[in-house]
């Protein structure tokens, strides 16, 4: 593959993320449809639509790195691919159709089977994270990119940490006992990479349950921060 300027790539893809979230909104206040997949998930008009806006600007961008999204059968059989971009375009589906605000858009770009590059956007919280190498992750505040640094505000007397479920198993359970985690606090969606990334947050355990596309973005500003 020819070599691709990711820095360039990721900040082009930044305005059509606040576009796609404003779109994701828009549909919602209308009033979306919605429909039960195979795999017994929701999926709305929302979750197509933004991952029709997401897919055609990264295509238009990097038409020879394969695109696989939740949303579409495109090279979901392709196995040993080392580079390609993982895409959800709804993370949160049941907080999006239910007038929540912690559903995220996500994409990540995965480089010799690496993450290279992550973008996630909360639109109903108007928070713009993404990342394109180490210690080049960034939260979008007021227009101007704020680095991450997730090691900033540790304070090991305070240890904080998301969790997906207010029903923590024994075996969660158990970690943060081990670690002396004080406060914990539940958060949908790939929205709880972030807030570690930015260091409001310590941590995240969680039992091996999510699909590739629902943790690519995050991993990459996470790790991107430090993390």
């Amino acid at each position: 593959m020819n070599k691709i300027n990711i820095k360039e790539i990721v900040e082009n893809l930044v305005d059509t993320f606040l576009y796609a979230g404003k779109v994701s909104l828009e549909l919602r206040k209308k009033g979306l449809t919605k429909e039960i997949k195979s795999d017994n998930t929701p999926v709305s008009n929302g979750d197509l639509e933004v991952n029709k806006i997401i897919t055609k600007k990264i295509l238009n961008l990097t038409p020879s790195i394969p695109i696989i999204s939740e949303e579409t059968s495109d090279n979901k059989s392709l196995k040993d691919l080392n580079n390609f971009w993982l895409i959800d375009p709804i993370d949160g589906t049941y907080d999006y159709i239910n007038n929540l605000d912690e559903f995220t858009i996500n994409a990540g770009l995965i480089i010799d089977k690496q993450p290279a590059a992550g973008l996630i956007y909360a639109p109903a919280k108007k928070r713009m994270f993404y990342s394109y190498g180490n210690d080049l992750a960034f939260e979008l505040l007021d227009g101007k990119p704020i680095k991450l640094n997730h090691t900033n505000k540790f304070n090991k007397d305070e240890i904080k940490f998301v969790s997906y479920s207010n029903k923590i198993k024994p075996e969660i359970e158990k970690i943060h006992k081990k670690l002396n985690v004080k406060k914990l606090t539940k958060m949908k969606s790939s929205l709880k990479f972030c807030v570690i990334a930015s260091g409001e947050y310590d941590g995240y355990v969680a039992e091996p349950r999510a699909c590739e596309w629902d943790i690519a973005a995050g991993h990459a500003i996470l790790k991107h921060s430090g993390g």
